[in-house]
């Protein structure tokens, strides 16, 4: 057999639906609540922000939501994204593990997140709306958010967290391409961004201090709304394409996965992959192994607290019930951008906290040794935020080696590393270092969390 095995499939095979886990799930996830009055949040709380098309996808139960015909339309430049079998990767590990990798690598932005970029952009211009602002860690949800506003005529404006906007100029590049604004993260344009730089004039930014400025921004205008790339429900849900395709693959190679894994910052990636195979499980289908892999630096999972937070350093936005380290947190600037968040999705917190979820925290060093042997193996050279799933799926099989047992594992390869090489030149050069957290900080931030009876 060939070492390079790819599953394709046709663009018949888009799915015509999103999956929603909450159908499945053993138990509803606590409900979002109101700042103010600790109440549960109404869809006229969030019509402020989004579009009540994305409100009712938030809050919906149904097991399945069909995808607008515009935005499969549009998926068709790039999906169904394939799948390998990563048999020289196998080969240079020795392992009778099978590893399989979906890569969304291929999208016009190179990564998961057009997914819902461009179906949170059809249902904004579906509802009038001229502007979105956002905010973006790494850089890939602010290029795939210019990417949809291009294709839709919309106005995107993006606050890029400092120390990304610096180590990535490229993804600015890509961004101001499409016709998008791109901002650096803590700024003043916003109150919110100068009142941090009041107290911290050298900020390196963090996607909460982003998101409060974009929030504020949207907050301003009627014509304008605001669109989050991770976190919550309905972003979780357009992400299940990646899975719900990732199934018919594995149909055409007569396999099934015994762990699937995921890089996971705000949640997208790890729910867009899992959730359909959860799902199954859930309705009484095979149980699998679910991996959720953080960087150690900005531990949500592996070393956070299970509590209402808010999403934003300036909070401004409703209280959700995550793993957090605390919304004033400022993560070390490592450069997995995308995955620099102080809280996780709720429902990835929810079904950790059900057990359903093996998290994983590793250093970046480890990571980029990872992506490099990955990338020698397969010829794709991964995100940093991509090889903390790369460095799981090689101890996952160096595991199966050591045990003499062959599973199958899957993980989302979620984007490339193409606009990261400073990144990987830093790392051969010996420049880039393993940052560590600082416990008093992150104490002090967990001291702040609101109190919710």
């Amino acid at each position: 057999m060939s070492d390079t095995v790819k599953y394709v499939l046709d663009e018949k095979d888009i799915p015509r639906h999103w999956y929603n886990i909450m159908a499945d799930l053993p138990s509803p996830p606590p409900p979002v609540l109101h700042p103010a009055t600790h109440q549960p949040v109404g869809p006229d709380d969030l019509a402020p922000l989004f579009p009540m098309a994305v409100i009712q996808q938030e809050v919906s139960q149904e097991r399945e939501i069909e995808i607008p015909e515009p935005v499969r339309e549009v998926y068709r430049q790039w999906r169904p994204s394939p799948l390998f079998r990563a048999r020289r990767l196998e080969k240079m590990l020795d392992t009778p593990a099978r590893i399989y990798y979906k890569y969304e690598g291929v999208s016009p932005a190179g990564s998961h997140k057009p997914n819902t970029a461009i179906a949170q952009a059809f249902y904004n211009k579906q509802e009038g709306v001229k502007r979105i602002t956002t905010e973006t860690g790494a850089g890939q949800w602010g290029s795939s958010l210019a990417l949809a506003g291009s294709l839709f005529g919309l106005e995107i404006e993006v606050f890029m967290v400092k120390v990304s906007f610096q180590q990535k100029p490229y993804r600015r590049s890509f961004m101001e391409t499409f016709g998008a604004k791109c901002i650096a993260s803590p700024s003043d344009m916003t109150e919110a961004g100068r009142a941090v730089l009041r107290e911290h004039p050298d900020s390196t930014g963090s996607l909460g201090i982003a998101i409060s400025e974009a929030v504020e921004r949207a907050v301003q205008r009627d014509d304008t709304k605001y669109a989050l790339g991770s976190v919550l429900n309905h972003v979780l849900l357009h992400q299940t394409v990646i899975g719900l395709e990732a199934m018919k693959q594995f149909d055409l190679a007569g396999d099934y996965p015994d762990i699937v894994i995921a890089p996971t910052g705000g949640g997208s990636n790890f729910g867009g992959i899992t959730f359909p195979f959860l799902g199954e499980q859930l309705r009484g289908g095979r149980k699998i192994d679910l991996v959720a892999v953080e960087p150690s630096a900005c531990p949500t999972l592996t070393r956070g607290k299970y509590a209402y937070d808010f999403g934003d350093t300036a909070h401004l936005t409703p209280l959700v019930k995550m793993h957090t380290l605390g919304s004033t947190y400022v993560p070390p600037g490592f450069h997995a951008g995308g995955l620099r968040y102080h809280g996780m999705a709720p429902l990835v917190s929810h079904i950790t906290d059900l057990g359903l979820v093996r998290p994983r925290a590793y250093q970046q060093t480890e990571c980029f040794e990872a992506g490099i042997l990955f990338a020698k193996a397969e010829g794709i050279i991964p995100a940093p935020e991509a090889n903390h799933g790369v460095k799981a799926a090689i101890d996952e099989a160096l595991r199966c080696k050591e045990e003499g047992v062959s599973r199958a594992i899957l993980f989302n390869l979620c984007g490339h590393g193409h606009f990261d090489m400073q990144a990987y030149r830093d790392y051969l050069d010996g420049k880039l270092v393993d940052q560590e957290y600082d416990e008093s900080e992150i104490a002090m931030a967990l001291a702040g969390l609101p109190s919710v009876a």
